[in-house]
């Protein structure tokens, strides 16, 4: 399916059914519910880690995967986590459209910060809601509106809970090798260059201009959704600073598990973690 952000951004997505053979818990009306997933930077919907990830969360019900822009054989551009939000909104309202009831977000990495403001700025309590919830400085709509006051034209887009794996607290964080690297990669010609044809990734040219909500003040606007961080100790991008600056923002209705020997992201889950993920959500997520 190719859904369009609110900006008009084509963005690819999938939709599987719950594993046939898994018990999962349907509710009243016989509605299974969806995880959305937010791959990582330089990630995809078909890249092999996030089908794995899409196969153990299918044994609690069905799955919906998608590219950020500027990844996979989505359009645009990657702005690495602010318009985004905007794909993510898109992925949800969908879900929501297939007549999934009960929806729960897992964002890795940039994903994780992603599902983090995508929840402060899509409250459940609808559109009126969304009104006030601009994450770059200019309160004109969901998603930070981006200049344009858009309202979502697909439909509700709020989660039912959300889970953010490897994430940072901060922007511009450059205190380990590989988030310098990262930089290096964003906001250099060359290194977009290599971005483009050695990660298959395209990444925008322009700086932010608001800075979008930082992933910890996301966090302490969550509440009540229920909220999930996990981090790995072992974490090469961020450390442990960042999943407890989250938590401390989020405040009691944050769950956070701490990792031993776990790496970053999607590429560091392994299907224990990933099932332990699921069944926090079934448990916690409204309807589950």
């Amino acid at each position: 399916m190719v859904l369009l952000a609110a900006d008009g951004v084509a963005i690819e997505a999938v939709h599987e059914p719950a594993d046939f053979d898994a018990d999962v818990t349907h509710d009243a009306a016989g509605r299974v519910p969806v995880t959305v997933v937010a791959h990582g930077f330089t990630g995809s919907a078909g890249r092999p880690h996030v089908r794995r990830a899409a196969a153990v969360f299918r044994r609690y019900g069905a799955v919906i995967t998608f590219s950020f822009r500027g990844h996979g054989a989505s359009g645009g551009r990657s702005t690495v986590g602010d318009r985004e939000v905007l794909d993510l909104a898109a992925a949800v309202a969908w879900a929501r459209r297939l007549g999934h009831r009960t929806v729960w977000t897992v964002g890795f990495s940039m994903g994780g910060s992603v599902v983090l403001r995508h929840a402060a700025l899509y409250p459940a309590a609808g559109p009126d809601a969304q009104a006030s919830g601009h994450a770059d400085g200019r309160g004109s709509g969901p998603a930070e509106g981006h200049g344009s006051g858009l309202a979502d034209p697909h439909g509700p887009a709020h989660t039912d809970a959300v889970v953010a794996v490897s994430a940072p607290a901060r922007w511009y964080y450059r205190g380990t090798a590989a988030m310098r690297r990262l930089h290096w990669v964003v906001t250099r010609p060359l290194g977009r260059a290599v971005g483009r044809y050695g990660l298959r990734t395209r990444i925008h040219t322009s700086d932010w201009d608001p800075v979008p909500l930082d992933p910890a003040e996301a966090a302490a606007r969550i509440a009540p959704t229920p909220l999930l961080l996990v981090h790995g100790d072992r974490d090469p991008y961020f450390p442990i600073d960042h999943p407890r600056a989250l938590a401390t923002a989020a405040g009691p209705q944050a769950d956070l598990w701490l990792e031993p020997g776990m790496g970053h992201a999607e590429n560091a889950a392994d299907e224990a973690l990933l099932a332990r993920i699921a069944d926090w959500a079934a448990r916690r997520a409204p309807g589950g």
